[in-house]
């Protein structure tokens, strides 16, 4: 979570050497806790650079709010099934926070958090051949990456 998106990104390629896909995203409806729907823009940008890092924008009183956190915000691991999943760390304590429902039922991803803090994103692995170009080496001119 980046309350200074372009300060995050910039430092993260001075001091660590990262290079950034585009910035991606838009509006996305989410499910909250209580049933309840907001409409976020949701918006990050992916390093092309590993270990793969994702930068995310703000957005104020979410839980993509930074505001009183500092260090990872989140891990993300991919899914094949985020509902069960989800379940699994449900029983072990973990509380949903947001979840997003897939286009064939079952959820898309779903963030979940431990009475201790640690927050961990589940999305649907069958996102990751289309995310990759969100991470994919920009071409180089009059060639290709």
């Amino acid at each position: 979570m980046a309350a200074d998106f372009e300060a995050t990104v910039a430092r993260l390629t001075e001091v660590l050497g990262y290079e950034w896909g585009p910035e991606v995203g838009g509006a996305v409806a989410v499910d909250l806790p209580g049933g309840n729907v907001a409409e976020l823009d949701l918006r990050c940008a992916y390093s092309i650079t590993v270990p793969r890092l994702e930068v995310v924008r703000s957005v104020a009183g979410t839980l993509w709010d930074p505001a009183g956190e500092a260090g990872v915000h989140h891990i993300g691991y991919w899914s094949a099934d985020v509902a069960a999943d989800a379940a699994a760390l449900a029983e072990r304590g973990y509380l949903v926070e947001a979840s997003r429902p897939g286009l064939q039922g079952g959820l898309f991803f779903a963030f979940l958090r431990s009475a201790e803090g640690f927050r961990v994103e589940l999305v649907d692995r069958a996102a990751e051949s289309s995310l990759a170009q969100c991470w994919a080496a920009p071409p180089t001119p009059g060639g290709t990456a």
